[in-house]
Parts: structure tokens; C-alpha cells; sequence
């Protein structure tokens, strides 16, 4: 235990209620929370848990958090827990609960700057554990700029069923198949019992994972954090050396900007696209630049595909899961392969204090001849990154598509038009998405949905029912990490706003390119004109409550759906 007098300078925003004599009942009240007069010359660690019980992904944060605050006090600092909220993409996927996942990122960003700020915190430590936990926190952090770290609460172990490994989208396909009538309503309930064994985030690459991986890229977690599995002994040994992180942080006052620059952000999106990682990666990051101030654009995240080869082969195209990446050297083994290779910034600073390349000298190496799961690059499973953004008459202010290459990069079909993520099901059920169309959700957006949810549902069902790689979706609503096939999302702009998806037709014919980065609706300009002067706007779907303030509030997919002014 550290026991040495600290200067005023590691307390520079603590003191203002503990050492300013203007400021008494603030004293009092620690006194009260337990603290002691020694505490008082002590900084101050906000400790900020998304844990919950109602989602695995979360229902073990708290119990980290208190490893966490072990670890600050043993380095003689205070750790004081405080909790924000939590909504489990898993459980709200295909029904309007979802509506609220992506509102709840910036609610999350909100309530963590404001209790950081108000109770004069010095540091913040996130421990997190759902999608939209992690961007959220990166948000706040960068708005704060009080050293800062991110614990993640770490992937689930795969789950198992008749010699098959299952994870949460093996429960969503199982749907698919239930409808096309290949499971048995036996097996249906086994996938469903048996998808999910316990605490940590979706198993595969999926947008937790993908998150936590460019994070820690990006240098705000330490080494590894994304790659010990939430039940690993690794994990809770993490959090206890978060104590004497942070004392290094605030000793050489290293902030989120010192640590979040446009470098650290191209790491973050290389091991993005290297893993293959969801698309809900792009509305963050564009989110957490712009927290931190730094401008970031639909065509410099292209730029960075353009050059960066999709390597792992991990769900949801590949077959491995993220609990495997540790027994290969986990992340950091992945972003030494791609330093040596000349693809990271190595002199960007992180939490560890150190820089990229100096954290990445204690990595191991990646072995390919005895691993299968990360490929060389020499023998990419794509050449460049699954993320392409798509532009055209279509998406005039582009559109995000996930191509991984195995769904082929070009499609040409019919339109299939749907209001709603339900009318596929309904659709799939009566037998009415066909081999060659192209399934067109719409009103889905950030404004219209509103929450611009996520079609995992509808997308998982597709595959299930064997149709995926026989049809194509677009949608101005967004993916889930777990989704696969040929599809389109971020359209903007949105259909709520005019937006020329919200013009489309049963039956018109829709090009979707990955070549030419091309989305074309194959009609005329005087015939988009006419439908656009028949179109009428929607009433909001809410005005009042959290989604009313959302659409009121919220900007388009391609600034990646924040709500706040610049």
C-alpha cells in the first residue's frame, strides 16, 4: 500500500472539494461516504460501471469494478463506483426495445461526464461491457480530458449444443431455420438454451468485440484487456493493475488527448478492418472523434479499407470466436503482425504510458503455421477491408456496406420494399423473399426507427432460411456486429428526411457494387423527381420522452449520430 503524502498536483480536481475551505458540506459528505482525513489529499478515481443484471453482456461489471477499486486503493489513491445505464443489444435485436441501443451511447457519454465533472473527479476509469457502452465511454473520456482508462468486461465463452459451438447469432439463425422447417422444434429450443453459458459480450466479432479491440488499438486499454474472455483469472488481474495505471496517468498528466489523435484513430480502424469487424465501428469512431475534436470523414475511413486486408477469419462470416484470440496472442500479437508490417503508428502514446511500439515489444508473434485463425498477408481472406463506403443515387451521402468477399462483390436485383424489420419476417414466412431481390427496410433511421436499429434479426433469418447469399439487403437503419451476407446499411440520407431510399418501388431494379463503391437505383432523374414530389414526411413516430428528444436532437448516420452541437 502506497502511503506517501501526494501532491496537490495528482488532486488538481478533487481539491476543489476537499482542500478549498469554501466548500464544507462537500467535506462533510465524504467524511460521511467513509472517507478519512488521510483520503482527503488523495485524488479521486470515478469508478463507472454500466453492470446490470438483466444482460450477460453486463450482469459481471460491477463485481470487476470492485477489483478496480482494490487496485486503486493499493496505489494509494480513492476509487469511488458509480453506475450508468446499460440496454442489451442481444435482447432488444428485432423488437422496438432496439429502438433505444443507440440513444442509450450518448445517454451513457452524458451521465458519465456529468458525474465526473460535478464530483471533481481527477481520473475515470469505464468498466463496460455492451455495444454501446464502450463508444459511449470513449465519448465521455474524450469530452472530460482527465486521465482516463477503459476496462472491458471481456467476451463470452462459446456456448455448446450436439457437438456444434453456438453464440448469440446461432439463436437468431436458428429462427431462419425454423421457418424454412430445418430444425426440429427440439433442437430450435437447444440452440436457444444452450447459446449463451454466462457473462461477457457476444462471442464473435461483433461490435463489443470490435470496439474493445480498436480501444485498445486506439491505446486506451491496457494490452490484452480485449482478449481475456469476461471468466478468465486474466480479467479480474486486469483490473487490479488499473490502480497502478492510473497513478502513472496522473503523474504525467496523460489525457485522452494526449492519447486519442488522427494516428491512434487509424490504428483503431486497421485493427477494425484486419479483424473484420462490424459496421456500428464506423458510426463510433466518426462519434469519438468528433468528442474529441479531431475531424473524421465517411472517405478517410474508406481510405484506411482501401489499404488494410481483412485477415481473421472470425464470426460472423469466419468460423473462430474472439475466446480463441488469446490462445494465438490475442490483439496485441494482431497489432504486432500489422506494425511490423508497417501498418500501425507505432509512436502513439497509450494508457500504459509507454507508446505502441513499445508495449508491443512484450508481444507475442503470430505463429502461421500453427495458427488458422489470423491469416498472413500474403494470403488474405480479403485484400483490402470488408468495409466499403457506398455512395450513388441511392446514398447521395453514402452508406456503409459489409463485404467480406465471400458474398461476392457485386449484386443486381429486384426491390423488395418493407416498412418495417417485421415485414421481412412476415415475408420469410409466406415465402416471399425470393432468390435475386433486394430487401429494402426503410424508415429505420436515426430519425425514423427512430434509434436507427439494428436488422439482425431479419438478416440472421435470411441466412437460416438459406437465402443469403441469394438475396441482398439495404437499409437505412444499421447492422448488428453478428450480421452477415450482402448487405447495405447508413443509408442517408434517411427515408424520414426524403431521402431517395424512401422513393423506392417493388420492382425496381437496385445495383449494389463493392468495386465501383456504387448503390444505383436504376430509374430515371425525371422519374425520382416526380416521386420525390409526391413524397410526404412522416409525423415523428414520438415527440416526447428520450426518442422524441433523440429525433429532435440526433444527426445523420454519416456524423455518425450524435446529439450534440459542434
Amino acid at each position: 500500500m502506497i502511503t506517501e503524502q501526494l501532491t496537490t498536483e495528482l488532486n488538481r480536481f478533487s481539491r476543489t472539494l476537499t482542500q478549498e475551505i469554501s466548500n464544507p458540506a462537500a467535506k462533510a459528505m465524504l467524511y460521511g461516504v467513509g472517507l478519512s482525513e488521510d483520503d482527503m489529499q488523495k485524488p479521486q478515481i470515478g469508478i463507472a460501471s454500466t453492470g446490470y443484471e438483466g444482460n450477460t453482456c453486463n450482469m459481471h461489471l460491477n463485481g470487476l469494478s470492485v477489483y478496480v477499486k482494490q487496485g486503486i486503493q493499493a496505489s494509494g489513491l480513492v476509487g469511488l463506483i458509480f453506475n450508468t445505464i446499460g440496454v442489451s443489444d442481444g435482447m432488444t435485436n428485432g423488437n422496438d426495445g432496439m429502438r433505444y441501443s443507440l440513444p442509450s451511447r450518448d445517454l451513457i457519454a452524458d451521465s458519465i461526464e456529468s458525474v465526473v465533472a460535478a464530483q471533481w473527479y481527477d481520473g475515470v476509469v469505464t468498466v463496460v461491457g455492451c455495444d454501446k457502452n464502450l463508444p459511449g465511454a470513449v465519448m465521455a473520456m474524450a469530452r472530460l480530458d482527465r486521465p482516463s482508462i477503459m476496462v472491458y468486461g471481456g467476451t463470452i465463452r462459446s456456448g455448446h449444443y450436439k457437438g456444434q459451438k453456438l453464440d448469440i447469432v446461432s439463436a437468431f439463425e436458428a429462427l431462419g431455420k425454423k421457418y424454412a422447417g430445418n430444425i426440429s422444434d427440439e433442437d430450435y429450443e437447444g440452440v436457444i438454451k444452450n447459446s449463451i453459458p454466462g457473462a461477457g459480450a457476444c462471442g464473435g466479432m461483433y461490435t463489443a468485440n470490435t470496439m474493445a479491440s480498436s480501444i485498445e488499438a486506439m491505446g486506451l486499454s491496457l494490452p490484452f484487456s480485449s482478449s481475456y474472455p469476461a471468466t478468465h483469472a486474466g480479467k479480474q488481474e486486469e483490473c487490479k493493475k488499473i490502480g497502478a495505471a492510473m497513478r502513472l496517468l496522473l503523474e504525467r498528466n496523460i489525457t485522452p488527448a494526449d492519447i486519442i489523435t488522427r494516428k491512434s484513430l487509424e490504428n483503431a480502424l486497421t485493427v477494425v478492418m484486419a479483424l473484420g469487424g462490424s459496421t456500428n465501428a464506423v458510426l463510433h469512431f466518426l462519434a469519438i472523434a468528433r468528442a474529441a475534436g479531431i475531424t473524421l470523414t465517411l472517405d478517410e475511413i474508406q481510405a484506411i479499407s482501401d489499404k488494410v486486408p481483412f485477415l481473421a477469419d472470425l464470426k460472423p462470416s469466419g468460423k473462430y470466436y474472439m475466446e480463441d484470440m488469446l490462445e494465438i496472442g490475442g490483439v496485441p500479437a494482431v497489432m504486432k503482425y500489422l506494425y511490423q508490417n508497417g501498418m500501425l503508428h507505432g509512436d502513439c502514446l497509450t494508457v500504459t504510458g509507454k507508446t505502441v511500439a513499445e508495449n508491443l515489444e512484450e508481444a507475442p508473434d503470430l505463429n502461421f503455421d500453427t495458427q488458422h485463425i489470423v491469416r498472413p498477408l500474403s494470403n488474405p481472406i480479403k485484400p483490402t477491408g470488408h468495409i466499403q463506403i457506398l455512395r450513388g443515387n441511392l446514398a447521395p451521402t453514402g452508406s456503409v456496406a459489409k463485404i467480406t468477399g465471400k458474398e461476392g462483390l457485386h449484386f443486381d436485383g429486384t426491390a423488395k420494399v418493407c416498412e418495417h424489420e417485421s415485414e421481412v419476417i412476415d415475408a420469410l414466412q409466406k415465402g416471399e423473399i425470393l432468390p435475386g431481390q433486394v430487401v429494402v427496410i426503410r424508415n429505420a433511421g436515426p430519425k425514423g426507427g427512430p434509434g436507427m436499429s439494428e436488422m439482425l434479426k431479419p438478416t440472421s433469418a435470411i441466412m437460416g432460411a438459406g437465402l443469403g447469399d441469394k438475396v441482398a439487403l439495404i437499409t437505412d437503419g444499421r447492422f448488428s456486429g453478428g450480421t452477415h451476407g450482402f448487405v447495405v446499411g447508413h443509408v442517408t440520407p434517411e427515408a424520414f428526411d426524403g431521402g431517395p431510399i424512401a422513393l423506392v418501388h417493388n420492382g425496381d431494379r437496385i445495383t449494389i457494387d463493392a468495386t465501383t463503391r456504387e448503390l444505383t437505383l436504376h430509374i430515371s432523374d425525371e422519374e425520382m423527381a416526380q416521386r420525390k414530389s409526391e413524397w410526404q414526411q412522416p409525423a415523428p413516430p414520438f415527440t416526447k420522452g428520450v426518442l422524441g428528444k433523440y429525433i429532435r436532437n440526433v444527426k445523420s448516420a454519416s456524423e455518425g449520430c450524435v446529439t450534440d452541437e459542434a
